[in-house]
């Protein structure tokens, strides 16, 4: 029998949940939140999104095919969507500790332990699921058996965005036109996506000028946290919207490219966890199953007049997205590239390609 500590996490509300440590040991806090998905667990640990977040997920068996090897090229992982792990912690009900896959080179509990981030099973997650569902986001800490009490932390309080956002400008691709990535904390397979397109990209910092550039197309990638902490971007955004060129953003860039148009930004109670929102065009009944992970909305009401709703989630009818009227700029909260899945709005890339 494997020995393993205590791991105790709890809630900024008092609530308690008691598992047993299978990651790296010490103490972490931050704000707990969701995934419903029922595999991907590499590709959500590595989504700059979850940063500063303690990851719960749903799917019960957690681990049971491993880890793939850290390979490709040099400035992007073949598996993986950024360079490291970047949330606080994962917890999960069971976890499998024998791993099989036919690329896995090792297990999530070794991964864990190499990157320092805290693993946590034995979690009853359906309970704590439950209770951030009624209760709305909660922040949370986890303390390992043997390590010292800490406080509760509100990632929301510090620019993740200037974070995980690259420090210099990266190329990625060849094409006759080329597309300025306004790196927030991007996901690598928004790049891929971009790639196989046949575009060159420019990844550039979340606070580089990129009207100095010379582009075919602008896009502003997700990232975590608080949209307020990126008025730079937002700044640059303002100079790109008074030209034509075609202008796209996802996640966090939806978030940003409203606040450029005048729009105000609001801290949603709940937050859209999990990869099976269902998202509406506005204007039409398709209706779209989505990946998302945010805990802020654009305010619609406060749009400028240039400008309307493109998506709304049909739970709670909170914006996933807008467009220009006249112009050649659009953007989604949700996530087309999400990987694992689903991928049913992958055509927004493609809407994007044309626009060019």
């Amino acid at each position: 029998m494997r020995q393993t500590k205590k791991a105790i996490l709890t809630l900024e509300d008092g609530t308690i949940f008691e598992g047993q440590s299978f990651g790296f040991e010490k103490p972490c806090a931050g704000e707990v939140v969701f995934s419903t998905a029922m595999t991907g667990y590499p590709e959500s640990l590595t989504d700059p999104s979850y940063s500063g977040q303690i990851l719960v997920t749903t799917y019960p068996i957690i681990g049971n095919y491993g880890v793939p090897p850290r390979n490709g090229d040099a400035n992007m992982c073949a598996h993986f969507e950024s360079e490291k792990i970047h949330c606080e912690a994962i917890l999960c009900q069971d976890y499998s500790w024998e791993y099989s896959h036919w690329l896995a080179d090792r297990s999530l509990s070794e991964w864990l332990k190499e990157e320092k981030v805290v693993g946590v099973c034995g979690i009853d997650t359906r309970a704590l699921t439950k209770r951030l569902r009624e209760s709305g986001s909660m922040l949370g800490k986890i303390v390992i058996e043997g390590c010292d009490n800490i406080d509760f932390k509100d990632p929301n309080k510090e620019n993740l965005v200037a974070k995980t956002s690259c420090k210099e400008i990266i190329e990625y691709g060849e094409g006759s036109k080329t597309v300025v990535l306004v790196d927030c904390g991007v996901k690598f397979n928004i790049i891929r996506c971009l790639v196989e397109r046949g575009v060159k990209v420019v990844r550039v910092p979340w606070n580089y000028d990129f009207n100095t550039l010379q582009y075919d197309g602008l896009f502003i990638s997700n990232g975590p946290g608080n949209p307020d902490f990126a008025e730079e971007t937002v700044i640059n955004l303002r100079k790109a919207i008074e030209g034509n060129k075609p202008i796209c953003g996802i996640c966090m860039g939806n978030q940003l490219l409203s606040k450029a148009a005048g729009a105000k930004i609001y801290k949603l109670k709940y937050g859209h966890r999990s990869h099976n929102q269902p998202v509406r065009e506005v204007g039409s009944n398709r209706c779209f199953i989505t990946s998302q992970n945010h805990g802020f909305a654009v305010d619609n009401k406060t749009l400028g007049a240039d400008w309307e709703p493109l998506f709304i989630n049909m739970n709670d009818d909170t914006n996933e997205g807008i467009r220009h009227k006249t112009k050649p700029f659009f953007s989604a909260q949700f996530h087309p590239e999400a990987c694992s899945g689903p991928t049913d709005t992958e055509f927004i890339f493609d809407k994007f390609i044309e626009l060019l």
